[in-house]
């Protein structure tokens, strides 16, 4: 599953599963192209995989300004084709129906489903003129089975399934791949920070492995789409949930 010769753009690197991706990416070769609006979490990480002699470029940015990403993978892109990308970034909203108003249906939705979107019509162009590359989008078990009091979050990870099955149908004729892969609970710093015990124990009862994820899992999984094994795979929706929502 060598990655080497190839060249990787990540969202949300700087930690998490973004983080987990990098790394893996960078030890198969990638060379790598790293988004992240955290400056600590993303120098730290940029600074260790330069030390270590991979190939790196950072850029410290909110996503949701289209204008400035758009400007962003403009200047990248002039370092050579960048022929692989994970849309990883993202951030939850909690709360029911009644509880959640359209400005946090919104944020959520353009970070999880506007980005992505921005992204591949950006990227796409240059990797069916190269007749190689690969999109993973990272949706989550949720955007498949719903999620009482995350109707935001599964609302946008839903769509994050429809935008990957519609752009593979797109191009898989030049050589473009497009998946999806499905995280359950995963060890990320927000899970940790943010989810009060009783949540995690109630998922994990539900989960059929009886654990949480770790990152690197769901990494490992990312970096098979984003290769040659994988090259009959398109418009997959792939769970990586040790069982949970089956």
């Amino acid at each position: 599953m060598s990655l080497k010769g190839h060249r990787a753009l990540i969202t949300g690197a700087g930690q998490g599963i973004g983080r987990a991706c990098a790394e893996i990416f960078a030890e198969r070769g990638a060379e790598l192209v790293l988004l992240d609006k955290n400056a600590d979490t993303l120098r730290e990480l940029g600074g260790s995989l330069d030390r270590a002699g991979m190939g790196v470029s950072t850029r410290v940015m909110e996503l949701t300004d289209l204008d400035a990403l758009a400007s962003a993978v403009h200047d990248l892109s002039r370092d050579g084709l960048i022929d692989i990308l994970v849309n990883n970034a993202g951030f939850d909203r909690p709360g029911t129906t009644v509880k959640l108003d359209c400005e946090g249906l919104e944020s959520v939705a353009r970070i999880h489903v506007t980005v992505p979107f921005m992204l591949i019509k950006l990227l796409l162009p240059a990797m069916r003129e190269a007749g190689w590359g690969r999109i993973v989008n990272v949706s989550s078990i949720y955007g498949a089975i719903g999620g009482k009091g995350e109707v935001a979050y599964s609302t946008a990870k839903a769509a994050v399934i429809g935008l990957t099955k519609s752009v593979a149908r797109e191009c898989g004729r030049d050589g473009v791949t497009v998946n999806a892969v499905l995280p359950g609970l995963t060890r990320t710093p927000t899970i940790e920070t943010f989810m009060a015990e009783k949540y995690r124990e109630a998922i994990i009862a539900e989960t059929m492995l009886g654990r949480i994820g770790e990152p690197e899992e769901i990494a490992r999984v990312i970096a098979f789409l984003a290769s040659d094994d994988a090259s009959y795979i398109t418009g997959a929706t792939i769970p990586v949930s040790g069982g949970w929502g089956i």
